[in-house]
């Protein structure tokens, strides 16, 4: 079908549908995006983001490997320390994903921005649906304003909490996962070169240059309620935490809290209307693969729709191709979350002995093609 005039809607504009867009034109398709919010609203801007090898693979198929090589900052190891600041293990991300692709992080919005361009630029933003119409051939679509269209196939990357998988009864909210999770950018906090994390009793501190002195900072604690003060609450829970956690305490002056969601669904797709990204397999941010997953989907699903003889055929075609290797990103996250449970007198002296190894075998499905 590539090159076929297929009408397609793309619904939502973050890291998810921004790439499925950018998939799409490059195999002959001019999708249609919309948003429901304005202009740079919905996205984290002001919060970083860490791409493993898998990552750059799929920004390397979507030919955007080379926007996104200045930004940021290649990252060559993960550290990982216990709440005293001593050294656990190493994970050596080069040769982990060698002959796959560098590690990256970098400020989320400029991922963003090279994505809008990859993807065309143009997003009809404000534009919520409303209802969706499976018809035998087609997807009916009717936005807020009572603009009515039809589809030839809809996308819903709108996230964990996508409007589109509820109106296609394809599943309903997210299910938490039992974290709060906090994101912030620090600037003038200490010198870190690579990727650390400092772990404690069912809570952990991340730490990761992303460039020009500035530090990408991911934190959690197991619950659900979140707190009136995360600047506050970050504090009471990492206090005692050393290692580059008090000058990092000390530099914060905003964080976005939020509750982790996690979508498991029996299929992705319903008539002619798909999932991709979050809105049909979030997990926990634990091994880092949200973004990488969106990415992926947005390759596979591009090849899949200009291979296959029918829309149906693709989506099936797709499903199948993707579904094995986000089974693996939720199982290996829920694993490695377990280790949050085990006490620390337990836990550490295993990590010492064979952390590295375990902790890189978390990505061992990933090295393989998509």
């Amino acid at each position: 079908m590539g090159g076929s005039p297929l009408r397609i809607l793309v619904v939502g504009a973050g890291i998810a549908g921004l790439a499925v867009a950018r998939a799409l034109r490059m195999v002959g398709f001019r999708p249609d995006v919309t948003d429901k919010l304005p202009p740079g609203e919905g996205e984290l801007t002001d919060t970083g983001l860490y791409l493993p090898g898998n990552a750059a693979r799929a920004l390397r198929r979507l030919d955007l490997d080379g926007p996104v090589r200045p930004l940021g900052q290649v990252v060559h190891r993960q550290r990982f320390l216990d709440a005293a600041g001593a050294p656990l293990c190493e994970v050596d991300l080069d040769a982990l994903w060698a002959g796959v692709g560098e590690c990256r992080a970098l400020p989320r919005a400029e991922l963003h921005r090279v994505l809008l361009t990859g993807a065309g630029g143009a997003v009809r933003h404000g534009a919520e649906v409303r209802t969706i119409d499976l018809l035998p051939t087609s997807v009916g679509v009717t936005f807020v304003d009572g603009t009515t269209t039809e589809y030839d196939l809809v996308i819903g990357a709108d996230g964990p909490r996508s409007s589109i998988r509820t109106l296609a009864a394809l599943g309903g909210p997210p299910r938490p996962a039992g974290q709060v999770v906090y994101r912030a950018v620090v600037r003038d906090g200490p010198r870190v070169a690579e990727w650390t994390a400092l772990l404690g009793q069912r809570s952990g501190f991340l730490v990761v240059p992303i460039g020009a002195g500035r530090l990408h900072c991911y934190a959690d604690e197991a619950g659900t309620a979140l707190p009136a003060d995360p600047v506050a609450r970050l504090r009471e829970l990492f206090g005692d935490y050393r290692g580059p956690v008090p000058a990092v305490l000390e530099a914060l002056d905003r964080v976005h809290v939020g509750i982790t969601d996690e979508v498991e669904l029996g299929r992705w797709s319903r008539g002619r209307v798909l999932l991709v990204g979050d809105a049909a397999h979030a997990t926990a941010p634990t091994l880092s693969q949200g973004a990488a997953m969106a990415l992926e989907d947005a390759v596979v699903l591009a090849e899949s729709l200009k291979a296959a003889g029918s829309v149906e055929a693709a989506l099936t075609a797709y499903e199948s191709r993707r579904r094995p290797r986000t089974r693996w990103v939720r199982d290996r996250t829920r694993d490695r979350n377990r280790t949050r449970d085990v006490p620390p007198a337990l836990r550490d002296p295993l990590l010492r002995g064979r952390g590295g190894r375990i902790f890189g075998d978390h990505y061992r499905l990933l090295l393989g093609p998509l």
